[in-house]
């Protein structure tokens, strides 16, 4: 089960392959806290607590910010640390593939139906022909959004989670064995629609990118504030809705900064492509980047080798 919300992890599985078991082991336990106001102490030694504000009840308080019945603190604080010290190992070698190669990665992170996939399909087709490209899609059923991605001629592999609610970094690393990335390229990732988990799960991206559309409500930074300050940009999406609900953007991004002081926003459609020459320029900063930092360590590398056979011609 997840360390965050206690969902199931069920079998991971990447289109082509058979079913395999979790790539991260979820213990069979379900974490969430009580640690409020008064406590109660049962007899096997958990601690039961409450904080009482009216009609309020906090699970969040306490080490673990959760509550699992059974589960001291302290044991749910060391099961995230394994989980998560586990994940994060397989993050860096994520990351260390990508850099080596220049790829820029992008975690792109949302609530279900905020317009993920058609802002990636409307992004391929902006960078179509000048950016060497490949997406990971991650849902817990269903091949249906990698077939719109393949559609348009990007490759993209599927990678179902079954139970699970969020792609980890295991996940992804077989994901990239199968993508052969060229140099210089971009990596998008759609992970699954959840504004919870995945804030809590590297995946070797350089980024998360959190999309928010106005059909939901502008207080979602301040209801997910893990997901709102693991990210570095928040892409508010469909704002050609606007006129016809009830979303405050300034407020939105007020919220969001409270949580995150540096995060980046833009403003697009995804429908009618208002605002994506600012996210297209942004994905190209960030390739920039990528493509100057892989320079940097082949060209430091090469110092190292012209060193070596410096001391060795010297000793000759």
């Amino acid at each position: 089960m997840c360390n965050v919300c206690g969902c199931g992890q069920g079998e991971m599985r990447i289109e082509g392959e058979a079913p395999t078991e979790p790539a991260h082991v979820h213990p069979h336990e379900h974490p969430h806290d009580h640690t409020h106001g008064h406590l109660h102490r049962h007899a096997d030694g958990t601690v039961h607590s409450h904080a009482h504000a009216g009609d309020h009840l906090h699970y969040g308080l306490g080490p673990a910010h959760a509550h699992a019945p059974g589960l001291s603190q302290a044991r749910m604080v060391s099961i995230e640390q394994d989980i998560l010290a586990r994940n994060n190992a397989y993050a860096e070698t994520n990351r260390r593939w990508l850099a080596e190669r220049g790829v820029l990665a992008l975690n792109l992170v949302s609530s279900p139906g905020a317009g993920k996939t058609t802002l990636l399909v409307q992004t391929i087709e902006q960078l179509r022909g000048r950016v060497p490209m490949a997406v990971i899609e991650g849902d817990q059923q269903t091949s249906l959004d990698a077939e719109r991605i393949r559609a348009t001629g990007v490759r993209a592999i599927q990678v179902n989670t079954g139970k699970g609610c969020h792609l980890d970094a295991h996940m992804v690393g077989h994901a990239l064995e199968r993508l052969d990335l060229p140099e210089d390229g971009l990596l998008l990732i759609e992970n699954v629609g959840n504004l919870v988990c995945p804030a809590g799960f590297d995946l070797g991206e350089a980024h998360k990118v959190v999309i928010l559309s106005v059909t939901e409500g502008e207080d979602k930074p301040l209801k997910y504030p893990d997901m709102f300050h693991a990210a570095d940009l928040m892409l508010i999406n469909k704002i050609d809705l606007l006129p016809y609900v009830d979303f405050d953007v300034e407020r939105c991004i007020d919220y969001a900064r409270r949580v995150n002081p540096q995060l980046q926003v833009l403003r697009v459609s995804a429908r009618t492509g208002e605002g994506l020459a600012a996210w297209i320029d942004w994905i190209e900063t960030g390739r920039a980047r990528a493509r100057a930092a892989r320079e940097d360590t082949v060209n430091a590398l090469k110092r190292r080798i012209a060193e070596l056979e410096a001391r060795l011609a010297a000793k000759g």
